[in-house]
């Protein structure tokens, strides 16, 4: 993990605490509503924005810092389903020929259904969504749904309305500008973050909805278990209810051809 942190992503990290950090402190120094309620000794409205901006800290870097969820070597994939007394092979289904896990061109590791290679991380991910360079890693199978509540929280700690009401009147504009530019400057950058997590947000609850990733959604016509699908249909969808429930609450790995197979036999 460690190691991790002080590679090429340390800048994008460092840059992303500070930038969290200052707009906060912003908040609290000039004349705004947290100022008002600290002064008047209502703390209670400044104590949960702070905890709500170090939740949000805490979820990004668990976010940028844990396994998506690398494809393991051949011989540790193995030992993994020996521990948990299931076979590779068994994986996929026998009695499907037209399913076969196909080897990965760049690190030659046996790609599960989903999984793709990432050419930033080098190395193959399961149920690939796409590589972040926010967060500096892939949004995979392991830490898609923390990704979707680090957007969650990053949209509630947004606090647009709460940088306006610190703004001063001035008789003149450029006595306006000099007692308001650190807040416009704050606002500008958390306004374009808000539409960018807002937009996200949006995005990645539809996907979660429908058991689908960015990479399907995007290049489907390119995608061998994909393609001859029609545009509407989606072998992984079990409703809206059943996708959310196990997009949210199951953890570990998960065999895409298992499903793929029962959904491609029922439907035909």
């Amino acid at each position: 993990m460690f190691e991790n942190m002080f590679k090429s992503g340390c800048l994008v990290r460092t840059a992303h605490v500070i930038l969290t950090w200052l707009t906060t402190l912003v908040l609290f120094l000039h004349n705004t509503d947290l100022r008002k309620c600290q002064e008047r000794g209502d703390l209670v409205q400044p104590v949960v924005f702070s905890s709500v901006v170090l939740l949000s800290v805490l979820l990004y870097f668990t976010v940028s810092l844990m396994d998506p969820g690398f494809v393991l070597s051949d011989s540790d994939t193995r030992v993994v389903m020996k521990a948990t007394n299931e076979e590779l092979e068994k994986m996929i289904p026998q009695d499907h020929s037209s399913l076969k896990q196909r080897r990965c061109g760049y690190c030659f590791k046996l790609q599960p259904m989903r999984a793709r290679h990432c050419q930033t991380c080098k190395r193959c991910v399961r149920r690939f969504d796409h590589h972040c360079p926010w967060i500096d890693n892939c949004v995979g199978e392991r830490n898609h749904k923390w990704f979707l509540l680090y957007l969650c929280v990053q949209f509630v700690d947004h606090h647009i309305w709460g940088l306006w009401s610190g703004v001063v009147f001035a008789p003149t504009w450029q006595l306006w500008f000099t007692q308001n530019g650190f807040l416009l400057g704050a606002f500008a950058v958390t306004a374009v973050f808000s539409v960018v997590v807002l937009l996200l947000l949006c995005i990645h609850l539809y996907l979660a909805s429908v058991n689908s990733t960015t990479w399907e959604f995007m290049s489907r016509q390119r995608i061998v278990y994909l393609k001859h699908c029609d545009s509407e249909e989606n072998p992984f969808d079990r409703g809206v209810f059943c996708n959310l429930w196990h997009f949210c609450c199951i953890c570990g790995t998960v065999a895409w051809e298992r499903i793929y197979v029962r959904h491609t036999n029922g439907a035909k």
